[in-house]
């Protein structure tokens, strides 16, 4: 487990995503999964960050294979998934193909 999205001067939780990452490529470590269970959707920070400056950070320090998994976004299931979350049981998964 590491944590991203330093922000501001003061001290962020870790470690570091970046800085793991960085250690993995250069300790060896040949292939990566990296998923942000934080986020149900994908932002233009976790994409730039997760997928794309990660990825550079670890291959650029010796690792081979970066993969990143993508949040739910608008996959049917996690919608109604937040619909039953936001509005009570049965609310929208009757009305969905795969119920």
């Amino acid at each position: 487990i590491s944590f991203q999205s330093r922000f501001g001067k003061q001290e962020w939780v870790k470690p570091y995503t970046d800085v793991v990452l960085e250690d993995w490529g250069q300790s060896g470590v040949r292939s990566v999964q990296v998923i942000s269970p934080a986020f149900s959707a994908d932002c233009l920070e976790t994409l730039e960050e997760l997928a794309i400056e990660n990825r550079d950070n670890f291959l650029n320090a010796g690792g081979q294979e970066y993969h990143y998994i993508p949040a739910l976004n608008d996959d049917d299931m996690h919608i109604a998934a937040m619909v039953e979350l936001s509005l009570g049981p049965g609310i929208l998964c009757t009305m969905l193909p795969y119920s």
